[in-house]
């Protein structure tokens, strides 16, 4: 678990700053199994969970979806059978936000069956 887990998404305004490059390096360091995207010009973390089967993977679909609920923040989830694609992104901002960072550190714990 990291320290970014023990942090609360600030809410997010159209003028709030994007990680700056030295902040994407560092944050990164933080969630090594996720992956930055760049989609339309737009950077997006994202990271595959796989599962056994469909049930285990909707049963952490449900899991992050009521984090991310409860944080305000909410993601684009893609749950097949065996696998679940989360995609973090702030979407005010066209962007990476500490928020985004914060959450796919708290995926990952709801992953490992920590409370985020």
């Amino acid at each position: 678990m990291t320290r970014l887990t023990k942090e609360i998404c600030e809410a997010c305004r159209a003028d709030a700053p994007r990680v700056s490059e030295d902040e994407l390096a560092a944050l990164i360091k933080q969630i090594p199994d996720w992956a930055v995207e760049v989609r339309d010009g737009i950077m997006q973390l994202e990271r595959i969970y796989s599962f056994p089967d469909f049930a285990q993977a909707l049963a952490f679909t449900d899991r992050v979806g009521a984090l991310a609920e409860a944080e305000g923040h909410h993601p684009k989830l893609v749950t097949e059978w065996g696998s679940v694609v989360v995609t973090w992104w702030s979407h005010k901002i066209r962007g990476l936000h500490r928020n985004d960072f914060i959450m796919a550190a708290k995926t990952d714990a709801v992953a490992n069956q920590e409370s985020p």
